[in-house]
């Protein structure tokens, strides 16, 4: 083996799940393998030290501040942490310890909580300034979306003139799975798991989205404090509890082999704790001590993190059985016998879908080794064969939907399988939240929580029963009245004329949003000539392809879509397209709007480009023909004037539709 290659390999590689991981909050390996790669470099480093270099992972912070936010110098730098994999390499940390510490020393064990690192900055008791860890040296200002974390103090009592306080970000579990649950209904894609969602939220543009997410913080260390000095991290940790900081729980030992315990607590119960961890850190207690042990290029050497391996355990197979989720994908998903794994009791695991299944190869009666995906979601590893009983069949999806008998399709680009039937009841509440949403028909009041009472009071089972809707009726359900209920009527009354373009996009139909919705809309007077189109007809109209078109038809011959289009009709809901071309001046013009307008929203914007026959895209590409930039524009603006396309201002755009 060629070391030199196989250690710049490896570099590469890390290299690339840290942008993953720290920048782009969208990782693809899971923590244990990435630990297992840094293992691997360590190792070929130490046996051959002349082939380490300042640039490699080891010896830094992986992540960078991104360019939207202020970068942030720290005053005193966020170092990562050693890991450690096992009670012989916690015990050699303990007697590195004892032979660098003449004197007597304890530790302090404390959960390392998964999240988003932050240095958390106070004057006068002030919070004025909070920032990522970015790469430990220069970080990211979030200042602004730290303060929609309600369990972070804006001001404390008894406060030092200066102090610096080095915290986590995280998302609760029940948090988490709250706005997955939203997300679901909505079609968005979900979240993969609490520490990619904080981190995200922490890094939105746009304090309220950061404030809707409901994140938490924990604090762990002291950084810096002006006040009187203090003796131990332990101090330290209840001074803050003092100040009214929310503090990371520990425990103090005297001898290293006695942290053991709680870090096998830690292990054993991490699934009944509100966050996510990863592990347990363990660190000297006295300050003196770690200021004369100091650190290395990259870690400190008074602490380390004990890591925890995936727990695995075997189980039988019971059944599998299939839900209709509330996009219409059916979703296998694996009864097993009860097992513990990660903290919690474990009966069932999703299968994803039927791809999954045949790799697997798994069937009824099975012993399956099943895992914990983030330490949350259960999932199968793999099929032990040797114990597979005689006489078992694979297992196939069904032909029909076992919610509503409807037929079903498997996406012919990607590997879910989804019921048709835009009536299913497991589709319901997401059916009728999207058709009132604002790019639809744009239902004011008609959020995912009155449509929840609607559907469950049984005043409405679908979209075109809003209809039909009596004032007294909605004024009778919780958290009404006679007021919202009649604000809700003339909302509802309103959006009788949206028009054909968003009644299109309200319907659902597969890769029909808002642009596509609004080409069919310039394309035909009404629904009914549109649904007099066949397929080859519909792929001469631009940006509808054979696929989208074959969606299109399909829906429309749906009985359950007749049925609908029909109670729509009775209601009076209109048919017609209000879809009206100014003129032309734009027309084989593509425009990518970045950053935050002033003069107009993104949907006025792109609406009047579309006015004047033009085409407003999401992405730069060698396509594009404008760029319509605002204030704080990121990325799209770098690649632009990569690629040499013209940038506009608003005043320039205002002179070209004058």
């Amino acid at each position: 083996m060629d070391v030199q290659k196989e250690i710049l390999r490896l570099r590469r590689e890390l290299e690339y799940h840290n942008k993953l991981y720290y920048v782009l909050d969208a990782p693809v390996i899971s923590d244990y393998e990435y630990d297992m790669l840094m293992q691997r470099l360590k190792a070929l480093e130490a046996e051959h030290p002349e082939l380490i270099t300042p640039d490699s992972p080891t010896q830094r912070v992986g992540g960078q501040a991104l360019s939207q936010f202020e970068p942030v110098q720290h005053q005193v730098p966020l170092e990562s942490l050693t890991d450690v994999f096992s009670h012989e390499e916690l015990f050699a940390f303990g007697d590195r310890m004892d032979s660098l510490l003449p004197d007597a020393h304890d530790y302090v064990v404390e959960p390392k909580i998964d999240g988003l690192s932050m240095s958390l900055e106070y004057e006068n008791g002030v919070f004025v300034r909070g920032a990522t860890r970015g790469d430990g040296v220069t970080g990211e200002n979030v200042t602004e979306n730290l303060r929609t974390v309600r369990s972070l103090p804006l001001h404390i009592e008894n406060a030092p003139e200066r102090l610096i306080v080095r915290g986590e970000v995280y998302m609760s579990k029940s948090v988490f799975a709250e706005l997955n649950a939203e997300r679901e209904i909505r079609g968005e894609a979900l979240l993969a798991n609490p520490r990619n969602a904080a981190a995200g939220s922490m890094r939105q543009l746009d304090p309220k989205v950061a404030a809707s997410r409901k994140l938490d913080i924990i604090c762990f260390n002291m950084q810096y404090s002006s006040g009187e000095p203090f003796r131990t991290h332990a101090e330290t940790l209840d001074a803050m509890r003092d100040m009214g900081f929310p503090v990371v729980p520990y425990t103090r030992y005297d001898r290293i082999r006695d942290c053991v315990e709680q870090i096998e607590w830690l292990g054993e119960n991490r699934g009944e704790l509100p966050y996510d961890m990863d592990g347990a850190v363990i660190k000297i207690n006295s300050l003196a001590q770690r200021e004369a042990l100091g650190s290395t290029a990259k870690a400190p050497r008074w602490a380390v993190a004990y890591k925890y391996p995936p727990e695995k355990k075997e189980s039988k197979v019971l059944d599998i059985v299939v839900q209709v989720g509330r996009t219409g994908v059916l979703t296998p998903k694996v009864v097993v016998e009860p097992v513990r794994l990660a903290g919690t009791s474990v009966s069932a695991a999703t299968l994803h879908n039927q791809d999954n299944i045949d790799r697997l190869d798994l069937r009824i009666g099975d012993t399956v080794v099943l895992q914990k995906a983030g330490e949350i979601i259960p999932e199968v590893l793999s099929v032990n064969k040797a114990k597979r009983p005689e006489g078992t069949v694979p297992f196939v999806l069904p032909s029909f939907c076992p919610e509503c008998g409807s037929p079903v399709v498997r996406d012919p680009d990607g590997a879910a399988v989804r019921c048709t039937s835009p009536e299913c009841p497991a589709q319901r509440l997401r059916n009728i939240a999207h058709f009132a949403s604002r790019e639809a028909m744009d239902i004011e009041g008609l959020g995912i929580s009155v449509c929840e009472s609607l559907i469950n009071s049984g005043l409405v089972k679908t979209a075109a029963d809003l209809y039909y809707l009596e004032a007294a009726s909605v004024a009778a359900l919780d958290r009404m009245g006679e007021k919202s209920a009649a604000n809700l009527m003339a909302a509802i009354d309103k959006s009788r004329e949206a028009g054909l373009a968003r009644l299109l996009c309200a319907f659902g139909i597969r890769q029909v949003g808002q642009k596509a919705a609004k080409v069919l809309a310039s394309h035909y007077a009404d629904l009914d000539s549109l649904m007099a189109a066949g397929a080859q007809e519909l792929t001469l109209i631009p940006d509808i392809g054979e696929i989208t078109a074959g969606f299109i038809t399909e829906w429309f011959s749906l009985p359950q879509s007749q049925h609908q289009i029909e109670r729509l009709r009775q209601a009076g809901v209109s048919f017609q397209s209000r879809e009206e071309r100014k003129d032309n001046r734009f027309a084989g013009l593509t425009f990518v709007l970045t950053g935050t307008l002033q003069q107009y929203t993104r949907d006025e914007a792109s609406a009047i480009i579309e006015s004047y026959g033009g085409k407003a895209s999401g992405s730069v590409s060698k396509k594009t023909s404008f760029v319509l930039a605002g204030e704080n524009a990121g990325s799209k603006l770098t690649k632009a004037e990569a690629l040499g396309i013209r940038i506009l201002s608003e005043d320039e755009f205002a002179e070209m539709i004058r």
